[in-house]
């Protein structure tokens, strides 16, 4: 996919998080995480563990009370979310109603929707590779919810930034349609010479399994195991995982998929 960002990739990991801590009320959370430039990390744990939090905080949608974030080895605190390397889908789609198909992915690159020609070119091929040719005029409300987070996925895409978040965004399809979109994003993220790195929030352990190179598992507030997903979801290295996957110790049917 052509690139539209001008946005160019330093050394370093692609995402790191040290002694990042963000407080609500009493309550806080501490992160200490290090994501490899290429890689796919999936995060897993109980509602409330601090998943969409982690992923609000590294985009910039939240401000940490204290920690660092740095993205290819650069400190990233005090840049908008907007300037940071990344791209970001959330479970709802955040498509504008009363724009079109094209219009909804132009805004990645073009947030005025002024799209020179070499803009539009690279919004129709967005739009060709999610498999929506021909879909650049229907509105949102014309397209089934499949079609919708391929729109999103489309403009995340076309951004052509090294670091995709991706916040449960197939977790409203089912279960066939939800493979086929973790296909296609296994397929886009693997463009011009390079893998973009993944971090994936998801309720779908088998999600993880048949995707992620490492699984992150988070409860209360911080990482509480992370390594290889068929050694985290085999759940037989950590009993507060096994807990949340509801298997045993000696089970590693999830593993199995990897």
């Amino acid at each position: 996919m052509t690139s539209a960002s001008g946005t160019e990739e330093t050394t370093g990991p692609a995402l790191e998080c040290v002694d990042l801590t963000y407080s609500y009320g009493e309550a806080e959370m501490r992160f200490d995480l290090s994501v490899t430039a290429g890689e796919w990390l999936a995060v897993i744990g109980p509602s409330g563990a601090g998943k969409s939090t982690l992923l609000d905080l590294a985009a910039g949608f939240l401000e940490p009370t204290s920690g660092e974030i740095r993205m290819f080895g650069r400190d990233v605190a005090s840049l908008a979310p907007a300037e940071r390397p990344l791209s970001m889908v959330f479970q709802e789609n955040n498509l504008f109603s009363h724009l079109t198909a094209f219009r909804n992915v132009a805004l990645g690159i073009a947030p005025r929707l002024r799209v020179s020609p070499a803009q539009r070119e690279a919004v129709e091929q967005a739009l060709s590779d999610v498999g929506l040719a021909g879909y650049g005029n229907r509105l949102p409300s014309q397209m089934s919810g499949g079609e919708r987070q391929r729109v999103a996925l489309a403009r995340a895409f076309v951004r052509d930034r090294p670091l995709i978040l991706l916040d449960e965004p197939f977790a409203a399809l089912g279960p066939a349609l939800r493979q086929d979109m973790l296909a296609l994003l296994a397929t886009l993220r693997r463009r011009q010479g390079r893998t973009a790195t993944v971090v994936m929030v998801t309720h779908h352990p088998e999600d993880a399994a048949a995707h992620a190179d490492r699984v992150a598992y988070l409860e209360n507030g911080a990482v509480a195991a992370i390594g290889e997903a068929r050694e985290i979801l085999s759940a037989r290295t950590d009993e507060r995982v096994a807990r949340y996957l509801g298997i045993g110790r000696s089970d590693d049917r999830l593993a199995d998929r990897v």
